[in-house]
């Protein structure tokens, strides 16, 4: 069990990595969104099974992704949709501290249903105004 274990882990790495490389901003920010979504859920399932120190672990990679996608916002170009984002993303990071310190499945059931609808609107841009942000 252990062998497949790190077989299986060696091929998410592999497949997180080539994914990235292959990747264009768009994708990126759409691979952090699953990546908050990955990281709740499994967090969830965690809380359930009482693995509090994995689910510490969980909840701090979704805060770290938050932070990264909160970083790259652009307040220049962006303007107020980029302020509320930010505030948007503060809120996100609130929900999952809370998650963590009180064990609580509503807070990530929350984060879940925000991140995913971000995550859907971010998939409907139009490829028209994507490639219009490529070119700028």
């Amino acid at each position: 069990m252990f062998a497949y274990n790190n077989a299986a882990n060696a091929y998410r790495e592999i497949r997180n990595v080539s994914g990235l490389e292959n990747a264009d901003p768009h994708k990126l920010v759409d691979m952090l969104f699953s990546g908050v979504l990955e990281k709740t859920d499994h967090a969830k399932g965690l809380i359930q099974q009482q693995a509090i120190r994995e689910k510490g672990l969980m909840i701090s990679k979704a805060i770290a992704i938050i932070e990264e996608l909160r970083g790259s916002l652009d307040h220049e170009q962006g303007g107020e949709l980029a302020e509320n984002l930010q505030a948007l993303y503060e809120y996100i990071k609130e929900l999952l501290l809370k998650a963590n310190l009180h064990n609580d499945i509503d807070a990530l059931d929350e984060v879940h249903s925000l991140v995913a609808t971000l995550q859907d609107g971010w998939r409907h841009i139009p490829e028209s105004v994507r490639q219009e942000f490529r070119s700028s």
